[in-house]
Formats: C-alpha cells, sequence, structure tokens
C-alpha cells in the first residue's frame, strides 16, 4: 500500500521523509495552491463581466469566493495530481494552524481524492513527534477552514474596496489593510506627539560619598520637604510642569547656588530599607514574544525572524514557530530540567515543574510555545548549525531552559540621605541567588557578562551614620519625546491591543517597509508623508477601520468564529453591505473626499507652507505673491525631518535658485548649494544642454547650508582624495563622501577593496594616511555590535546605481549577505552567493533600506512576467460548506 503526504515546503517533505516508511511519498505543496485572483488577468474568461469578479468575491452570492491556481503552482498542482494516481491513500500533513488547516482543504477541493484521506497535525519534526501523528489523524476542522476564508475574504473587501479611493484621492499605487492600516496610524499617532512635544528643562544635583573606603552615588530628590521635579512631570505638550503638581523646579542658578551652599556641610543617613524582591524566568517564546526578543538582541527583523524559524521548525530543531501558546508538554519540561541539572546543578531547579499560563483569549494556533524539539534538548553547539540560525536557537534554547530554574532572590536597598534641607537617595541592588539569571537575562545576548553590571553595591549603612561626601555636581536633564516605535515595541502593541495575529505581524511590517509608509532610521520605524496623508483620510472618512478597540472587537469575531459562537455569513454582510457597512460609507463618502485636501498633510510651524502628496511623491506649496511656489522634498525625508527653515530653503532655491559659495578657483566656474531628492549637495557649473550632469557632492552629516565655506565646496567636489600607498601592502589609499558617509578605503587588487567609516573628529577633507591606515586596521563592526575580523568579500557584484559604490556579498555571522554603503541585506530566500545577480542584490537591498521606488519596480515587473491560469471554482463544495 502507497501513501502520499502532502505537506508545505520542500525542506519540511526532506526532513519527514526520514522518519517514514519507504512507502510513503512525501510532496510539497509550496504553501497555497489556489487564492482569490491577484489582478484582472487570473480571472477566468467566464467572470471577466462580472462587477464583482475584481473583487474576487461575489457579495451578491453569500460572498462566495472566487480561487484561481497561479500559474507558478500549475506544474506543482499537476505534479501532485500524479502522484496521488499512484497512491493507495492521501495523508494532508500541512501545519495546524489556520492557514495550513486552509491550504488542506483547498488541496483536498483541488485533488477530488477517490482514496482514504487523513488529517496528520505535529507540532514538531522529530522520529516520535511523526509516528505519533500517524496513529492520531483526524478529518478537516472546516470550522478553522471557515474562519481562515472569512479572515481572507474580509481583507480582501478592505483592501480592494478602499485602494481604489486612495488610488484617485491621494495617489497611484497606494494600499490599505485592515491591520497594515491600524499599524500605520500607530507609527503615525507616535510622530505626531513627537511633533507636538516641547521640551523641557530641570536640574538636580548628584553626589559622589563614601563609607568605609567604598563609593556610592545619591541623587536630590526633594528641598525643604518638597519633591524636586524630574521628567514625568512636565506637559509633553507644553514643555511646561504638569498643572497641580507640588514640585520643586530648580533652574541651573538654582542648583549651582544649592551645590555651593551644601559644600563641607555634614551629610547623615536618615533612613535604610532593605527589601527581598524574587523574579521568575518569563515564560518560553510565542510567536510575538520571539520577534520581540530577536529584535532586541540579534537586530532581526520580524520577517527574518520568522523566515530563520521557519528553517529551524523544517529541518526538526524547533516545534512550531506560529503559536499564541506558552504551554510546554511534559517531554519539554522533563527535557529542559535535564539541562538545568546537567549544566547548571541542582539547586538552580525549580523546586517543582514550572507551567505558564496563555493569558490571549485567542491564543490557539498551536498548543505549546516554540521550543527547541524532541524528547532531549541538543545546546546550541550540538546542533552544528551557523550564522543566523545558530543564534536564534540559542536564543529559544536559553529561554525555555530558564523556565524550569530556581528564582532569582534579590534585595533592594534604598538609602536616604539628608545634607541642610536637601533630601538625597541612593539606590542599590543584591543578587543574593542568581537563578534562571545565569541561563538567561532578558535583552542580553551574554547572562554572565550582565549579571556583571546587574549589581549596584552600597556599603554597609545604618541609620545616623555620616558618609563623606566627595564630590557633588549640578546635572541639567532635558525632557525627551515619545520613543518611535521599532519592530519590537510595534508587535508587543499590536499584541497587547489584540489586532491581528502574531503569526501575521512580520508581513504586516514588512508590508508597511515595502509600500512606503515607513522608513526604517535605525532600528526605529519612521512614518512618511504618505502615511501621514492615508492615515489623516481614513481617521476622517472611515474611523472605525483604525480604531484599535474596533479592529480588536473584528479580531475576537473572528476567533469566535473558528469555534463555531459565531456565524460568519450574517457578520460579512453586516460588515460589507449593511446600512453602516465598508460598501456602502465608500459610496456615501467618496465624493464627499476633495482630493486636494486629502493629498494635503497638516503640520503645524512650516510658515503657512502646505505638504502635499503629488504624483512624483511629496512636495510643499506655498503663496509668492498672486502665485503658488512648489518645491520637492528630498526623498528620505520624513515629517519628522520638516521645519520651517528647511521649508523656506527649498522655495527659495525654486524662485531665486540656488545659493552660490563662489567661484572654483581653477575652473572659474560657479558652485552652488542646493537640496536634491538625498539631501543636501554641492554642485560646480550650471546645469545645460552640454553639461546635464553637472558635478556634485553630498554634504557630510551634520554640516547645514549656512556652514558651507568655499574652500570646503572645492574640497567636497575634489573627493574622493588620493591619500597615498598603504606601506604595508602597497594599496592605494583614498578618503570620499558616499550616500552613507564619509569613509577610507583600501585597494587590495584581487582581494577587493576594504571599507571604514570616519569617526567623530575625522575630517574626511583632511584626513591624512597614517590616520587612514589606523582605521583600515581595525577591525570591521559587525551585526549585532559584535567585532568581526576584516575580510575580502566572498564575491563582487558591481556598483550600485545611485552612487557608484560597490555592491558586494560578505560572510557574517549569521550567513551571507548582501552590502552596499551601511546596508546589509540576507541573500533572498532560494538565492546562493554563486548565482545571486546585481539586479536581485539591489532589490534585497532596498527592501532593507525601505525604499520604495525599486520594490515598486520589482513588483510591476514581477507582474507583467507572470501569467496565470485558472481552476473552476469547487461551487458545489462552497455552497454546502456556506450553508
Amino acid at each position: 500500500m502507497s501513501t502520499l503526504v502532502i505537506v508545505e515546503s520542500p525542506t519540511k517533505a526532506r526532513t519527514i521523509s526520514k522518519f517514514l516508511p519507504s512507502t510513503y511519498r512525501v510532496e510539497a505543496s509550496m504553501g497555497h495552491v489556489r487564492d482569490l485572483p491577484q489582478s484582472g488577468k487570473e480571472i477566468p474568461e467566464a467572470y471577466k463581466g462580472e462587477k464583482w469578479a475584481q473583487l474576487g468575491v461575489n457579495v451578491d452570492a453569500d460572498f462566495e469566493p472566487l480561487y484561481v491556481v497561479p500559474s507558478d503552482k500549475k506544474k506543482i498542482v499537476t505534479t501532485l495530481k500524479n502522484a496521488l494516481k499512484e497512491a493507495d491513500e492521501l495523508v494532508l500533513a500541512t501545519d495546524e494552524d489556520r492557514e495550513g488547516e486552509s491550504i488542506s482543504w483547498h488541496l483536498l477541493q483541488l485533488l477530488k481524492p477517490k482514496v482514504p484521506i487523513k488529517r496528520m497535525v505535529f507540532h514538531e519534526i522529530t522520529k516520535e513527534a511523526i509516528r505519533d501523528a500517524l496513529k492520531n489523524c483526524r478529518s478537516i476542522d472546516e470550522q478553522v477552514v471557515r474562519a481562515q476564508e472569512t479572515r481572507r475574504i474580509l481583507d480582501r473587501l478592505v483592501g480592494y474596496t478602499l485602494s481604489p479611493l486612495l488610488w484617485k484621492k491621494i495617489s497611484y499605487g497606494l494600499s490599505a489593510g485592515r491591520v497594515q492600516s491600524v499599524a500605520v496610524r500607530l507609527l503615525v499617532s507616535r510622530e505626531r506627539q513627537r511633533r507636538a512635544f516641547r521640551q523641557g528643562t530641570y536640574w538636580d544635583l548628584k553626589a559622589t560619598l563614601s563609607k568605609d573606603k567604598t563609593p556610592f552615588e545619591a541623587r536630590l530628590v526633594n528641598f525643604r520637604g518638597i519633591r524636586v521635579a524630574t521628567g514625568s512631570d512636565f506637559d509633553e505638550a507644553t514643555g511646561q510642569i504638569v498643572a497641580g503638581r507640588n514640585v520643586v523646579l530648580l533652574s541651573e542658578a538654582e542648583a549651582r547656588s544649592l551645590e555651593a551652599g551644601l559644600a563641607d556641610k555634614t551629610w547623615t543617613v536618615a533612613d535604610l530599607e532593605e527589601k527581598p524582591v524574587t523574579r521568575k524566568p518569563s515564560p518560553p517564546f510565542t510567536t510575538s514574544t520571539l520577534q520581540q526578543e530577536a529584535n532586541r538582541k540579534l537586530h532581526l527583523s520580524a520577517r527574518d525572524t520568522m523566515r530563520t524559524a521557519q528553517s529551524l521548525y523544517e529541518q526538526g530543531y524547533i516545534t512550531y514557530m506560529r503559536t499564541d501558546s506558552v504551554h510546554l508538554s511534559g517531554q519539554a519540561i522533563a527535557a529542559a530540567r535535564s539541562c538545568v541539572e546537567k549544566m547548571y546543578g541542582k539547586e538552580y531547579l525549580s523546586p517543582e515543574p514550572r507551567q505558564y499560563t496563555t493569558k490571549s483569549k485567542g491564543a490557539q494556533e498551536a498548543h505549546e510555545a516554540i521550543r527547541p524539539a524532541g524528547a532531549t534538548f541538543r545546546t546550541p553547539d550540538e546542533t552544528g548549525l551557523s550564522g543566523r540560525e545558530k543564534a536564534l536557537y540559542d536564543l529559544i534554547w536559553k529561554r525555555t531552559v530558564a523556565t524550569q530554574m530556581a528564582d532569582s532572590r534579590q534585595t533592594q536597598i534604598t538609602v536616604q540621605l539628608q545634607v541642610e534641607d536637601a533630601g538625597f537617595r541612593a539606590s542599590g541592588k543584591r543578587i543574593d541567588f542568581y537563578g534562571f539569571l545565569r541561563a538567561y537575562v532578558e535583552g542580553s545576548d551574554d547572562p554572565e557578562a550582565a549579571l556583571e553590571n546587574m549589581e549596584v553595591i552600597l556599603p554597609s549603612l545604618k541609620k545616623g551614620d555620616r558618609p563623606n561626601c566627595t564630590k557633588l555636581e549640578s546635572i541639567g536633564h532635558e525632557t525627551q519625546p515619545p520613543a518611535r516605535y521599532t519592530e519590537a515595541s510595534l508587535v508587543k502593541t499590536l499584541e497587547s491591543e489584540g489586532i491581528g495575529r502574531p503569526s501575521t505581524y512580520a508581513s504586516i511590517i514588512g508590508t508597511i517597509i515595502d509600500r512606503g509608509y515607513a522608513q526604517m532610521n535605525g532600528n526605529a520605524l519612521v512614518p512618511t508623508f504618505t502615511a501621514f496623508a492615508v492615515t489623516a483620510l481614513l481617521e476622517k472618512y472611515f474611523p472605525d477601520l483604525v480604531n484599535t478597540s474596533f479592529t480588536s472587537k473584528m479580531e475576537q469575531t473572528l476567533d469566535e468564529i473558528s469555534t463555531g459562537e459565531a456565524k460568519w455569513l450574517p457578520y460579512l454582510k453586516k460588515f460589507y453591505l449593511g446600512d453602516q457597512g465598508l460598501a456602502t460609507q465608500v459610496k456615501e463618502r467618496e465624493n464627499e473626499i476633495d482630493a486636494t485636501d486629502a493629498r494635503t498633510i497638516e503640520l503645524d510651524d512650516l510658515g503657512g507652507a502646505k505638504v502635499r502628496i503629488g504624483q512624483y511623491g511629496p512636495y510643499i506649496e506655498a503663496e509668492n505673491g498672486s502665485e503658488a511656489v512648489k518645491a520637492s522634498i528630498p526623498k528620505d525625508l520624513t515629517p519628522s525631518d520638516i521645519n520651517a527653515d528647511l521649508v523656506e530653503t527649498l522655495l527659495q532655491q525654486k524662485t531665486e535658485g540656488p545659493d552660490k559659495v563662489g567661484l572654483h578657483p581653477e575652473t572659474g566656474e560657479p558652485i552652488y548649494v542646493l537640496i536634491g531628492t538625498y539631501g543636501p549637495y554641492v554642485q560646480l557649473g550650471d546645469a545645460t544642454e552640454e553639461n546635464k550632469k553637472p558635478k556634485r557632492a553630498s554634504l557630510p552629516k551634520g554640516v547645514n547650508i549656512e556652514d558651507v565655506t568655499l574652500d570646503m565646496a572645492v574640497g567636497l567636489l575634489s573627493l574622493p582624495r588620493n591619500l597615498g600607498i598603504n606601506p604595508a601592502t602597497g594599496g592605494k589609499v583614498q578618503a570620499g563622501l558616499g550616500r552613507f558617509g564619509p569613509y577610507v578605503v583600501h585597494d587590495q587588487g584581487k582581494e577587493g577593496k576594504e571599507y571604514r567609516s570616519l569617526k567623530a573628529g575625522d575630517d574626511v577633507l583632511t584626513i591624512g594616511l597614517e590616520r587612514a591606515v589606523e582605521l583600515l586596521s581595525e577591525p570591521k563592526k559587525g551585526r549585532g555590535g559584535t567585532r568581526s575580523k576584516s575580510k575580502a568579500p566572498l564575491r563582487e557584484l558591481g556598483t550600485h546605481p545611485a552612487d557608484n559604490e560597490p555592491v558586494n556579498i560578505y560572510d557574517g555571522p549569521y550567513g551571507a549577505y548582501v552590502k552596499h554603503g551601511k546596508v546589509n541585506a540576507s541573500l533572498p530566500e532560494g538565492e546562493t552567493v554563486e548565482n545571486i545577480t546585481l539586479e536581485t542584490a539591489l532589490k534585497a537591498l532596498a527592501e532593507k533600506a525601505g525604499s520604495t521606488k525599486t520594490t515598486r519596480k520589482s513588483t510591476a515587473k514581477s507582474g507583467t512576467t507572470k501569467k496565470t491560469t485558472t481552476t473552476k471554482k469547487t461551487t458545489s463544495t462552497t455552497k454546502k460548506k456556506s450553508s
């Protein structure tokens, strides 16, 4: 008897095959084999005349979906059908979540098997798990399938109904999404808070004291019995103390006067409190907490984290990585406790096996947390993994093992000190027993190193003691605006608000960046002008769709559909066709929305100028007498950067022409300072028919237009500068300025070029050979703050068309990656060092850098080359399900 087993991916197929009898044939579906049509080309001829066909859902026929088979799945479907002809049994072994259940259902509808069917589910790919799963097969869960289908239809209705409206009113190619739009609004709301923020200033005193030759620090906390103001006492919108706060706000003069008045005064310990504190280990990883911690510790994007976790799961190293559950099986607990006892000793074991309870109401994607697979946990070194995969496995291993370790016992010490009318406080912390912290410290790569900085030692003090003050200084502080969202904090907020599913966060954040709604600035997500415009329109005309409570309730209803507590069809009808349904709202409000207003972004403090979204990006518009003056906004500029001074410069450049610094001493040509697509730059000569591309050079970061002198401009235009020959190698050394800042480069001939960024204090116009060689001799800073040995690239792909800087492939701690300037991008899935092309590398770099231009080009290109084929809908089956 032969059995056909279908899974999603080739890697998963290869791993599972090792644990199945020889009569089993395992094939991969490569994900979904059917979906709603993505474009008009995919719509079958029979339906092209229908008004609902573009939507892909017949809203007038109980929201019946139109499923098609994309052309890139045609060969796969043929292979599966042929394999099924030779099989006596079909086992559907896709993942046990909504998506996996849906894939199995679609395979069933498409293949129409005439042999017995089984649904096999498992949460890890080990011999024991696969054998157990074979013995406990079930049928497809129709309710879960219906919930996933409802979610898919709902997302299509929102996206395909609102997106065309955004094209008409703001800019073509924009997209709206059920969860995406809420996430973008979170970014925009935070940026609005930052723009509205007004800085406050306050002063306090820091004392360095000593007792028994042990120094410790104390801070001023009250003066004459009244608390001294801190940053939390300020109103972010005014920069002033919040009304009603009874605090002392010290100015610089008052702080320095107090400092002088306390000199040589007697310090006394007024009170001392020791408070025991117990810290418990964090729960094992769920999808969202893994994304957050991998972003913090390994600097991985949510997308990279999920891609790496998927690979680890399919190779059999970890359990299923899409889960809301923090539950650990008995097998996992036993394996973790064995690791603790073996590696740390019995005293580090928790007294009883520790189990966690999932707090999220919708937790149902899988039955166990993310952990190392198997009945015994391989240590990271025993896996044979390397790079990014080993780093992520190490994170999962440590977190899981730590759950079965003893609590950390600590003592917090608070000392109140009095000197004249001023009260100071010193805080200390003593770790009495490290417990789980020996294995895992959240947010730290190295637990041992983190423990060294965890204790704050105070000398032995008691009430009435008189320590010596060895130093007293006034300290000024400025309040800081709310921090921007990082991928980690955005994922945390989405989950806490109940928005979307953790398994979709990676793709949502990726879409936000790819579609130009946000740029990555370091680790922060910075919303663009487009994000501001789209959010403002949705807030005004479709407030529910960007309301976190409304979206969370929608998510809850979808969960209830999966359990049978709610009916899918009445919900869809109300949401889309009801009196306040989406289709009704769009129809009623489309004429109300003025396109000019929709393209205008309301920002304060721009001197009367307005920011609008145009066909070629955002621009500034201002009145100049009876005419309107327009000036493009530099490509990478976001609402966080724009201010009245910059607006004035851009408009002046447009009306009066660029500022002339002077004449080049050798050529006599004028040198101008301008602001362009990538920011401010200097230009030699005028752009004419004969000289269409005059020489240009960007200003170094931190240099303002008004600070540019003729000598500086001449120097910048002369870059790159030849500094000489490296005496150790004979290679040429140059200093230059690229899009990502000033650098020195060493030409090593066949071994390629070695680059180093200049450091603070280095000037690209004056740096000499000796200093350049010194910089080049230093190890190159690698990912995650580690230092890696300087080395030649694995392969040179060519130069970037934007700045002619090299695009190379390097071997990093997490595997091979593409590098251009300061932007590093992982090799796209399926690409190798040997076969990747420059074009593919540029797309990967553009995606990583948040570039929308390259992404849109690649999307358009793939859209023109892909042809799709369709398959008939399983109408009878769909209707049967609908009933």
